[in-house]
């Protein structure tokens, strides 16, 4: 991108966002010059997604391994009923909605599951990671990549009318391991959105916490990183905040003291999910094959109802769905059995 200093279209569309003291035409640079991967973009992803390619982040990486669905849309905020139509991965029809809100934004989308194999790939050559996932395992990889790379990471999470966000900047700042010695809670142990359910307004708070956090780091103001974890109740009108900025030097972090990264080596780390408030079971396997999606419609087509996209099958037979991604992976929809997805998937899909 050309000089900001010499570019009146840039210097007029970010003109508000320059005349912020500590953005100027400098931190415009810098953001335009930035790449921040956002893992993640379902509720919290989308939203950042949108406001960081507003505020001119010029290279945007993300990745999400789902596909839109009515039920998304109170909570989802870049997308629209037409995405959903579509059957388009959510990454896809970001990417496309993203391109119509700023153009000269770089917007790359990876339709793929996150995990050990491949988050190396995804944060290489990234300033910033973004949490915009749903669950514990996937942040808890995203906390060894990021501190084994170097690489600030803003977790966020939501559930009900609550949210919550916190700010890692390796070798400075408290981790999320430091934060939960323990790890991720046992599953069946905490509430989830299908159990509890989440509101649309705490998604647009967090995320606004999370975006506003990853622009000071690219725009050059990583010494205002907030150096506390927030926490927010928005229906019981909450705001409360943990001082977490001597948590690193008061406990032998697994992670960020001893540099043992469980995660990342796929030590740890389930290769099944139960989709948050989707009925559903996201299956993933550790040696994966790609899927000719066009030889498998025309195998299951006898079958059952198939509905196809260039990055996904969707199979419907009797009271299940199973949506095959060209990756190897599959979400089994109409069950929250693991062993009942597997079952289907080892029926129709062959493994």
């Amino acid at each position: 991108m050309a000089d900001s200093q010499n570019n009146p279209e840039l210097l007029s569309r970010y003109s508000r966002q320059i005349r912020f003291p500590k953005i100027g035409v400098e931190g415009q640079q810098r953001l335009a010059e930035s790449t921040a991967l956002l893992v993640g973009c379902g509720a919290l992803g989308s939203m950042i997604a949108s406001t960081l390619c507003r505020a001119g982040v010029g290279n945007l990486r993300i990745v999400d391994r789902d596909f839109l669905e009515l039920s998304n849309l109170q909570r989802q905020f870049l997308f629209s009923e037409k995405d959903v139509e579509s059957g388009l991965p959510k990454s896809i029809a970001a990417q496309r909605r993203l391109a119509e809100i700023n153009s000269s934004v770089n917007v790359e989308a990876f339709v793929e599951d996150v995990d050990s194999q491949n988050i190396r790939r995804l944060v290489e050559g990234v300033d910033v990671i973004v949490d915009g996932t749903d669950n514990f395992e996937t942040r808890f990889l995203i906390n060894d990549a990021a501190i084994s790379q170097g690489v600030p990471w803003v977790y966020g999470g939501c559930l009900g009318a609550d949210g919550q966000s916190m700010t890692i900047v390796p070798g400075e700042s408290a981790c999320l391991n430091c934060l939960m010695l323990d790890g991720p809670p046992p599953p069946g142990t905490s509430d989830t959105c299908d159990s509890f359910g989440v509101l649309g307004p705490i998604i647009g708070t967090i995320a606004s916490i999370q975006s506003m956090e990853a622009i000071k780091i690219l725009s050059g103001n990583v010494e205002s990183v907030s150096k506390k974890l927030t926490i927010i109740g928005l229906w019981s009108n909450e705001f409360r905040t943990m001082d977490v900025s001597t948590l690193r030097e008061k406990v032998d972090c697994p992670t960020c003291k001893q540099r043992n990264f469980e995660w990342l080596s796929g030590e740890r780390g389930s290769q099944s999910a139960i989709m948050c408030g989707r009925n559903a079971v996201q299956l993933s396997f550790a040696k994966r094959e790609s899927i000719d999606l066009d030889s498998l419609a025309a195998r299951l087509r006898p079958l059952g109802t198939v509905e196809q996209n260039p990055f996904l099958l969707r199979f419907h037979i009797d009271d299940f769905s199973i949506t095959a991604f060209a990756d190897g992976r599959a979400i089994v929809s109409g069950t929250e059995e693991v062993a009942v997805a597997k079952k289907l998937y080892a029926q129709y899909l062959g493994v």
